[in-house]
């Protein structure tokens, strides 16, 4: 075999695995909510949840850094980072957790899918990037799928509501997140956003508390199992693969291929959690996945869609 037949192999390989490793990120992210379901069922609440969540995920990916050699940034790039964590972060993914107790995890996983189509706006409002042909397309898209998704799905206003913030926040989390993270490791990005998140969800734990509310935590083993799985398969090794993946690939075929996560939460809801996924919903839910591959293979720069990203 030639030096080049070697190198294409090799290059093949390459490809292949990062496909794999995105397509595991997406899996592992898509799962996240069929998790929390089990914990909830369990006897856990939003906060005893979150705060073990990123407690055990900032702890994990400290040891992530210390085994990597990765250094933290200057502290004013810290305090920023701890500050979009802390405030960005806790804020989206307690509106994504909550959510999943007024709604399917099937719609609130579509719904939180909406947030490219957010950031296309705010980019072009607040950044004053061109709205093309192809942009307009895939926003219509978008917003006929999260009709007809809304409108097919089962859950309350609340819910579907608190599905929707959870994506305009991510968005805005995003069109920040690009340049306060610019120039930083990932992973140490990552690990300061969590550490600032479970430092926030600790300290409301320890308030309600003393106010005679405590948070509450799961009451069976398998309960705590899918709680640890959150922190450690939907956040953790999601992030890692992902970082893995979109070395190999590139940013626009890492985000294209990251559109199965929603896909994989509604196989398992259905599956696992008995959700019914009405063609209606299947429809809309369709839409909203074309309109986001269409916004990522016609962009220039595709934003990483797990970049600082901690998703929930």
């Amino acid at each position: 075999m030639t030096a080049s037949a070697t190198g294409t192999l090799g290059h093949a390989r390459d490809k292949l695995a990062g496909v794999l490793l995105i397509a595991l990120s997406a899996s592992a992210f898509g799962a996240m909510a069929i998790f929390a379901r089990f914990a909830y069922a369990a006897g856990a609440d939003v906060y005893g949840l979150l705060a073990v969540r990123f407690l055990l995920a900032a702890i994990a990916m400290g040891f992530v850094m210390r085994a990597r050699g990765i250094s933290l940034p200057p502290w004013r790039r810290v305090l920023a980072l701890a500050a979009m964590g802390g405030i960005g972060y806790v804020s989206q993914s307690y509106c994504f957790f909550t959510a999943l107790n007024y709604a399917q995890a099937s719609l609130v996983a579509l719904l939180l899918y909406l947030y490219p189509l957010f950031v296309t706006i705010l980019a072009a409002v607040f950044l004053k990037e061109h709205l093309t042909t192809s942009t307009v397309i895939a926003l219509v898209l978008c917003s006929v799928g999260a009709g007809l998704t809304v409108g097919g799905g089962e859950g309350s206003s609340l819910g579907i509501a608190l599905g929707v913030a959870a994506a305009v926040i991510y968005s805005i989390y995003i069109v920040v997140g690009a340049r306060v993270t610019a120039g930083v490791n990932a992973i140490a990005t990552t690990t300061v956003i969590c550490t600032a998140a479970a430092l926030v969800y600790v300290t409301l734990g320890l308030l309600r508390a003393g106010a005679g509310v405590p948070p509450q935590f799961p009451a069976s083993a398998g309960g705590w199992l899918a709680l640890v799985a959150i922190a450690l398969v939907s956040t953790v090794l999601a992030i890692l693969t992902f970082f893995a993946g979109l070395q190999r690939l590139g940013a626009s075929k890492a985000s294209m291929l990251s559109t199965l996560e929603p896909v994989v939460t509604v196989v398992l809801a259905a599956v696992l959690l008995g959700e019914h996924i009405g063609p209606t919903q299947a429809v809309g839910g369709g839409l909203i996945l074309a309109g986001v591959l269409w916004l990522t293979r016609r962009a220039s720069g595709t934003p990483p869609l797990k970049g600082s990203d901690e998703r929930n």
